[in-house]
Order: C-alpha cells, then sequence, then structure tokens
C-alpha cells in the first residue's frame, strides 16, 4: 500500500477508540469544500452548477479548523471546487497539520506551480493531483486540452521538492483497462506515493449523465484494470486492499456515509459528498437528525449504482480493522480478479429518487440576499470580498 504504516496506525487507533467507547457511527474522513468555484468546466461534475453569488463564498480558515475540530476525523480531504483558488489554503493546511490531521489537498494542479512555495512537506500532508488516465482520457475527463502535460509538470516539481504526492483517478465507463493500467505503470515510474481510485460520481446535475459506471460495469471494469498489475513495479494504492476488493465485485458492503461527512459553504451536507438533500447547522445536527436508514444502495433510488470511496471507503476500512486478517489476506493476494462475485444487494424495496437540488440553491440565494456584505459599513452595498483569485 502507499499509505505509511504510521498513518494507518493513527486511523486504526482512533477506529478502536470509537469503538470501546459504543460509538456506532463516527467519521473517519471529513470531506472540507471551502469553496465551489472551479477553473475546470468537467462535464462529469455537477460542483460548479450555482449562481456566482453562491461560486464566490468561501469558508473562513476559522470555519475550515472549527469544522475540523467539530469532527473530530483523524483525516481531512480538502476538495471543491479548486482548492487552490481560495487564498488562505496555506494557512487552513498548516492549522490543519497543527491540529494533528492527515491532510490531503485535492487539485487539478493548474495553479499548483505557482502556489507550491506557499506550503511546506510534511509526513502527513499530501498533493492529490486529479488524473483521470493518460493524456486523451484526462483531457477528454476534465473537457480541456492540455491539463493533463501541466499537471504532471506540476507533479513532478512538487515531488522533487520533497512533498508527499498521489493521484486521484476516475473511471468512467468509456475508460479502457489495458490503457488505464499502462498508465498506473507510467505514474508510478513518476514515484507517485499512491493512486487513489474511484468510479465516475454520479452527480445529479453534471452535463454528462452519459459516462457514469452501474455496478455491474463498474465491477468488470476493475476486475480487467486490475488483472493486469503484473509488471515488475506494483502499484502503490492509496485506497484500502477491502475497498479494492470491492471495487472488483469480491464484497457485500453498505454505504457507510457518516464516515466522510461534507463540510461546505451551506453547512453539513446530508447525506454524503455526492447528494445533497439538506444541510446541518452543527456536525452534531448532522449526525443525529439525518435518518440515515433513507439513504444507501437497497434504501434509495439515487443510491443503487454508487460504489464511490466517500461512501464505502469508510466501510472497507473499519471491516479492515476489525479483521485485520481479512485485510492481511486482500492486501497480500490484490483483488481477485476471477471466478463469482459476491451477492448484490436487493434493490426491491428501494424508495424512488426525490429531486431537491433547485429548492436548496434558491434557500440559498434567499438567505445570501440578507447576509452582511463583507466590509460593508453604513447601508454600503459593494459586493463582498473573496479569499480567491
Amino acid at each position: 500500500m502507499g499509505i505509511p504504516l504510521a498513518q494507518q496506525a493513527k486511523v486504526a487507533a482512533y477506529v478502536v477508540r470509537q469503538q470501546l467507547a459504543g460509538r456506532k457511527r463516527f467519521p473517519l474522513v471529513l470531506m472540507l469544500e471551502p469553496l465551489f468555484r472551479c477553473n475546470l468546466a468537467c462535464a462529469g461534475c455537477g460542483k460548479i452548477d450555482y449562481p456566482d453569488a453562491i461560486l464566490n463564498k468561501r469558508l473562513s480558515v476559522e470555519d475550515c479548523l472549527g469544522a475540523a475540530e467539530e469532527c473530530g476525523a483523524p483525516v481531512v480531504a480538502i476538495a471543491g471546487g479548486e482548492p487552490l483558488l481560495h487564498k488562505e489554503m496555506p494557512q487552513i493546511v498548516e492549522g490543519l497539520l497543527a491540529q494533528g490531521r492527515i491532510v490531503i489537498l485535492c487539485t487539478n494542479a493548474l495553479l499548483l506551480e505557482k502556489r507550491m512555495e506557499a506550503y511546506k512537506p510534511h509526513p502527513r500532508f499530501i498533493w492529490d493531483i486529479h488524473l483521470d488516465g493518460d493524456k486523451a482520457q484526462h483531457d477528454w475527463a476534465v473537457s480541456q486540452e492540455g491539463v493533463y502535460e501541466r499537471a504532471v509538470a506540476a507533479l513532478k516539481k512538487v515531488k522533487a521538492l520533497g512533498f508527499r504526492t498521489a493521484i486521484n483517478c476516475t473511471l468512467f465507463n468509456n475508460a479502457h483497462a489495458e490503457r488505464t493500467a499502462k498508465f498506473f505503470d507510467d505514474v508510478t515510474a513518476l514515484g507517485v506515493d499512491n493512486i487513489m481510485l474511484s468510479p465516475g460520481y454520479s452527480y445529479e446535475r453534471a452535463p454528462d449523465q452519459q459516462h457514469f459506471l452501474n455496478r455491474q460495469a463498474t465491477k468488470e471494469l476493475f476486475r480487467d484494470v486490475f488483472s493486469r498489475n503484473t509488471g515488475k513495479t506494483k502499484w502503490r494504492m492509496g485506497n484500502s486492499p477491502l475497498f479494492l476488493d470491492f471495487l472488483a465485485g469480491n464484497q457485500t458492503y453498505h454505504c457507510t456515509p457518516w464516515g466522510n461527512p461534507t463540510r461546505n459553504i451551506f453547512g453539513w451536507q446530508r447525506p454524503c459528498y455526492l447528494l445533497g438533500e439538506g444541510y446541518a447547522k452543527t456536525f452534531k445536527e448532522l449526525m443525529e437528525d439525518t435518518d440515515w436508514d433513507k439513504y444507501g444502495v437497497g434504501n434509495y433510488e439515487k443510491c443503487a449504482d454508487c460504489m464511490v470511496h466517500s461512501g464505502f471507503e469508510a466501510t472497507a476500512a473499519i471491516d479492515a480493522i476489525t479483521k485485520p486478517w481479512k485485510a492481511v489476506a486482500a492486501q497480500l493476494r490484490g483483488p481477485r480478479t476471477q471466478g463469482p462475485m459476491a451477492p448484490e444487494i436487493d434493490l426491491t424495496r428501494q424508495r424512488p429518487a426525490e429531486y431537491v437540488f433547485s429548492a436548496h440553491v434558491q434557500k440559498a440565494m434567499g438567505e445570501l440576499a440578507h447576509e452582511p456584505k463583507r466590509g460593508a459599513k453604513h447601508g454600503d452595498t459593494a459586493a463582498p470580498a473573496t479569499a480567491a483569485e
């Protein structure tokens, strides 16, 4: 695995403490979205489909550090939008590291060469660079040519400066197993510390709805990809071995949405990183007042095809910590790529999808209209300042 043993031990110790305390639901990774604004417009992303008034909003340094303290998760994954558009991102990262968190900063790397000097290498800090495949595949995924080459150039530079690096790779239904395996060989040769994998996010508002994977296609694709990990240099994966085994169809896991709670400019998002069907003002309210049984595969139509890391990585991680022999076996042999797949979850009792995005946006716009402008005095109606370029 590409995850340092010290960090594995830190997370395992945290899980054991939660279990000894008798907590049924607890977070592992805080999905922190300080802004939705991005410098790309990927066709498969629904995170930028907001009015400018919302895209201009930012979480402050205090908001971000407070969310981490409130949540208590040992790992913070900073996403967006593009986090490097936030001028206070270096202070946010520094503050989270001072709290003892493992910090994963996700970026499309277009601003990385310009911003990297504001950060210092740290054993608990990792640049997680978005690369969805080789040049042709990635530039298609981000809907812009030339992005792959810029991202790889930035990756090489931060690696040379001593930073830990990862790539996050999302596979869609047009991914080719042989090309994907060759891409993993290439980034491994570049020296990335780990590869983080996930099937395509089924964002409800994404412009491109034709390239998301269903569950059967996900399992078949990942089996095909994993079967090609036969080179001299094995891929260093950033996902847990049992999550990779799950992607290959060998585990029947239920979603653990509270394992990766999301905090963004609206508040604490219900129920998960992908579905914004309500927001809580506090983490306590999110955990205690969310009807978790309404969501997940078999419970809700929108969740039927989901196998995404933000829902299932925590399930796999807790399974691994609870049954370490199972995780060791999966690590030693790798994901099984032949034979029957694990039983699928019954979908016959799932409730129909509800579409509530527009109502949430209208509510947010109404609240913004009544917010005092930052720096406004005596009726000044100038646009609020934002911590971005």
